[in-house]
């Protein structure tokens, strides 16, 4: 793409925060450590997992830089960034999960591939930008439409990323049109993230958002938007982030036997303690994160200090001091009650 460009080394990566947990160099993967998941509401974005797939795209112009929207549509058009922030700018506070969170975890049981990771492979984020439903109105493709009249019924998202795993070719995944076209869904071309331009390791200067869906899915370094009639054939889409029986191991796969990973599914951490603490008696605060996709609430909380004999119901809550409510139009569906402090923030007091 005219000023822009993926380089072929890692000779130009950004600066990253020191204290991030470092599951891979090269490409750079890595982590907060847990328990900085729960000092705010909103992830600072030095502390934010890094997923990386190949070496970080490079801006050479941004004057030039231009988004291709093209594919089973009536209108194609390139746009710049100027088309994109004149458009109706929208901000929304989303969780952002990569689909291996706890996979080192997992791998205890029963090994799993992939970047090993922690708990700590999701963040919360305020990001800005335009929305997806508004850019293909645009172009003529009607809101709430789960078809073309081309046939196109899935929108791709093509990254100027290079990786190993499309054999040196770009990224790729894909939503459905419908989802793509309900303003409701919130699917946003982000060009902020906490208030400040996205920074290189976050998709600078121009990224897909899509709340309550795993991290796989927004594509960062935009290169081009395709409506398209079957979903992507992209690696990551039909060869990753599936969900087998146990009965499947390598030797007997069958990736299209399975859809892909969208939403991802609820689950909880704690983040105030280590795995290995071991603790005084008296009293101690127990705080970590609960989350669910699809903009779904969390109903309860419960931990347990014996081994699941009892179990004592834990506050939730978002934003500091205010109690959360599953479904209420005063808190963020789309966040954890961490934020890195996920879908909601529990918090509870043990004897």
């Amino acid at each position: 793409m005219p000023g822009f460009h993926a380089p072929s080394d890692y000779s130009n990566e950004p600066s990253r925060h020191p204290s991030l947990k470092i599951n891979s160099k090269e490409p750079f993967n890595a982590e907060p450590h847990r328990s900085g998941l729960i000092s705010s509401y909103v992830t600072p974005v030095d502390l934010f997992y890094k997923r990386n797939h190949g070496p970080i795209p490079i801006i050479d112009d941004i004057e030039r830089y231009r988004l291709s929207v093209m594919g089973l549509i009536s209108v194609q058009r390139e746009l710049s960034m100027r088309d994109i922030r004149d458009l109706p700018k929208y901000t929304v506070t989303a969780t952002l999960q990569c689909a291996g969170n706890r996979r080192t975890a997992m791998s205890k049981t029963k090994k799993v591939r992939g970047v090993g990771w922690g708990i700590a492979a999701l963040g919360n984020a305020v990001w800005g930008g335009a929305k997806l439903a508004d850019v293909l109105e645009l172009l003529g493709v009607p809101k709430l439409a789960s078809s073309t009249a081309s046939g196109g019924k899935h929108v791709e998202f093509v990254s100027v990323d290079r990786c190993k795993e499309e054999n040196g070719g770009p990224y790729k995944a894909s939503i459905p049109l419908s989802q793509a076209t309900n303003p409701e869904a919130d699917v946003l071309l982000a060009y902020e993230m906490n208030g400040e331009p996205l920074n290189r390791d976050h998709g600078y200067p121009l990224r897909v958002i899509v709340p309550g869906v795993i991290g796989a899915r927004s594509v960062k370094w935009l290169d081009s938007v395709n409506v398209i009639a079957e979903e992507s054939q992209g690696f990551f889409t039909q060869r990753d982030y599936k969900m087998f029986p146990p009965t499947v191991d390598w030797d007997n796969i069958n990736w299209s036997t399975r859809r892909p990973q969208m939403d991802f599914p609820v689950q909880s951490a704690i983040c105030s303690l280590e795995d290995s603490n071991v603790l005084k008696d008296g009293k101690v605060t127990v705080k970590g994160y609960a989350l669910s996709g699809g903009g779904r609430g969390i109903e309860r909380v419960d931990i347990s200090i014996d081994g699941g004999k009892t179990w004592v119901e834990a506050s939730r809550y978002q934003k500091p001091g205010v109690q959360y409510v599953a479904d209420s139009f005063n808190c963020d569906k789309w966040a954890c009650g961490y934020s890195l402090r996920p879908k909601l923030r529990y918090s509870i007091e043990l004897r």
